[in-house]
């Protein structure tokens, strides 16, 4: 049984890309694709979440 590339789904469009060092836009399936998400991300329209917590260290302290 001959064994293909390994083929995962292009973050940016859904359709198939083979990952491989042939493809030099992986995981993207195209140039396209990986522009367009490197656009999302200069623009901000990616953000990472973040959870607000109090740090007890900046804090002002109350007299001691």
């Amino acid at each position: 049984m001959v064994k293909g590339p390994t083929k995962v789904r292009c973050p940016q469009c859904g359709g198939e890309s083979v990952w491989s060092a042939d493809n030099r836009y992986r995981p993207f399936c195209s140039e396209r694709c990986k522009l367009i998400d490197l656009g999302a991300w200069a623009s901000e329209s990616y953000r990472v979440p973040v959870q607000e917590t109090t740090d007890p260290l900046s804090e002002p302290h109350s007299g001691d």
